[in-house]
């Protein structure tokens, strides 16, 4: 089984492209050749109406209720960076932004997209940082993709209830941890994580990075947002629930955190960056070679693709409509290499398309319209794809196919699946490939 998540990927309609979405408006032929040759439906990733994070609405597409196990979005950061999580910690999903330190405003969340070269020098330098008030207190900073990072507190009587120092918009005040109850845990916590709040401005506002930014013309870094304080997950494991070995190809480090939490292995695929310069191909090989290993290790690969996402965010339709575009060729490698190793004998597979949740370009920003959701037989859209001796596929009534032609917003809600929450994805999957 092969799913391929790629964030961010529903829209809305725009007068530029007379009122079709991104992905209207996008050359796909795979993915409509997959929409052809399976079944579909809109998903609500966590359900109707909510803009979902991409945490949220990934614990609930891997079918676990984020009511019940989201513990906040600092402890899947942080070990998706690296850092090891154990009871008692907390951490932080994290953003270098630019402060304006005479009055308190947040001016950019985001200092530089372009972080990659000197986020793990500065990660590096506020590693250990010390806490006068709470010298007992460990703090471990470590890079994860553009102005991302990891932030870990470990000390005694630790909470995540607590809120974040991030004001989530541009030019707001930084906020002040508070508790988010009367307990003294959650009391103290606040005092620990606003004092290192403060003590990474101190440590950054000087630094020689920064002093060189600003001779450019370029954003200080010279604060870290803390966001999202969060826990360890305590759940069951992937494979206990489905009974399938499975591994991600996720390079954000906020998915490979999460797939870590349910004993997902993480596996990493060269150049694969979780940005605009992510290789698509090396993904796509990781994914056959895992897959399709002699040993029959793992029988469900997730792989998740951020930069549509980021186009959303950016408000950038035309790069937004490119990364489908390659997604799409990616899928099609992917589906005529299953395809071949089927016909070898090799196995039968299946493959499901989706997204986590809409970003639209006109807002820049999550929002609550449901996604494009696709699930095929490799070899139905292979025939489709690659049309192998002139065959023309011909949708079977005995089939379990739908009489939805293309992949999209607009036409996968016509499907057989109608409108669901994403809870459902796992059970439609186990039953598809049992069908």
């Amino acid at each position: 089984m092969v799913f391929v998540m790629v964030d961010g990927i529903g829209d809305t309609s725009l007068p530029q492209y007379q009122r079709k979405t991104t992905l209207q408006e996008a050359n796909t032929p795979t993915m409509d050749a997959m929409a052809f040759g399976g079944i579909n439906g809109a998903m609500d990733p966590v359900e109707p109406g909510y803009a979902c994070g991409s945490d949220t609405a990934h614990l609930s597409i891997l079918g676990y209720d984020p009511r019940t196990y989201y513990r906040g979005r600092g402890a899947f950061e942080s070990m998706g960076a690296g850092l090891e999580m154990v009871p008692g910690d907390i951490a932080f999903k994290s953003n270098f932004a630019t402060l304006d330190t005479k009055t308190g405003i947040v001016l950019q969340r985001r200092a530089d997209r372009n972080f990659e070269h000197l986020g793990p020098i500065l990660c590096d330098y506020l590693t250990g940082i010390k806490l006068p008030s709470f010298p007992d207190y460990r703090v471990d900073v470590k890079y994860a993709t553009e102005h991302r990072c990891g932030v870990r507190v470990r000390g005694p009587h630790l909470t995540d209830a607590i809120s974040g120092t991030d004001p989530l918009k541009d030019n707001l005040p930084l906020l002040q941890a508070k508790p988010l109850n009367d307990c003294h845990d959650a009391i103290l916590t606040s005092k620990i994580v606003n004092e290192l709040s403060t003590e990474i401005q101190k440590a950054l506002e000087n630094h020689p990075i920064n002093v060189e930014r600003r001779k450019q013309g370029l954003a200080a870094a010279n604060v870290v947002l803390l966001r999202g304080c969060g826990v360890c997950v305590d759940a069951p494991t992937f494979e206990q629930k489905y009974k399938m070995s499975a591994f991600m190809i996720a390079p954000t480090c906020i998915i490979a955190g999460l797939g870590m939490s349910i004993k997902i292995d993480i596996v990493d695929a060269p150049g694969a960056t979780g940005d605009y310069h992510t290789n698509l191909q090396a993904k796509a090989d990781t994914l056959l070679e895992n897959l399709l290993e002699d040993s029959n290790k793992y029988q469900f690969g997730f792989l998740h693709v951020k930069a549509v996402d980021d186009a959303g965010h950016d408000k950038n339709a035309p790069l937004k409509i490119e990364f489908l575009e390659k997604v799409d060729k990616m899928l099609s490698f992917i589906i005529t290499k299953l395809s071949e190793a089927q016909r070898n004998k090799k196995g039968n597979f299946t493959i499901c398309l989706t997204g986590d949740h809409s970003t639209p370009v006109l807002t820049g920003d999550h929002s609550y319209e449901p996604v494009p959701f696709t699930i095929t037989k490799v070899t139905n859209a292979d025939k489709i794809i690659n049309n192998p001796n002139n065959e023309t596929f011909v949708k079977n009534p005995n089939d379990f196919i739908d009489n939805v032609n293309k992949f999209s917003e607009i036409d996968c809600i016509g499907g057989v699946l109608g409108r669901f929450p994403g809870s459902q994805v796992m059970n439609i999957i186990c039953q598809y490939m049992n069908n």
